[in-house]
C-alpha cells in the first residue's frame, strides 16, 4: 500500500477552523489576502478528488494544489 501522500491545496476566501472536520480533517491557516490554506495528508487520487470536489462545491475559487514532500528525518 502506497503512503499518505501531503498537499497543500491554496484558495481564495478565508475558512474558519471549523471546516477542519468536513474537509477530511485538513489543518487551516490563513495567508494574507483572504488567501486560506488546505494541508494534510491524503491516502490517493481518489480521496485527493473528492477533497476538490468538496472545495468546488462551497464556491471557493483554487489557487493551487502542491503535492509537499514530507521532512527529512536526520537519525543521527
Amino acid at each position: 500500500m502506497p503512503a499518505r501522500q501531503l498537499y497543500r491545496i491554496r484558495v481564495e476566501g478565508v475558512l474558519k477552523p471549523t471546516w477542519s472536520e468536513w474537509l477530511d480533517g485538513m489543518t487551516i491557516s490563513q495567508e494574507p489576502g483572504d488567501v486560506t490554506i488546505l494541508s494534510g495528508s491524503v491516502r490517493d487520487q481518489a480521496e485527493l478528488f473528492g477533497l476538490l470536489t468538496k472545495v468546488r462545491d462551497m464556491g471557493l475559487t483554487l489557487i493551487s494544489v502542491n503535492r509537499v514532500e514530507p521532512p527529512e528525518v536526520d537519525n543521527n
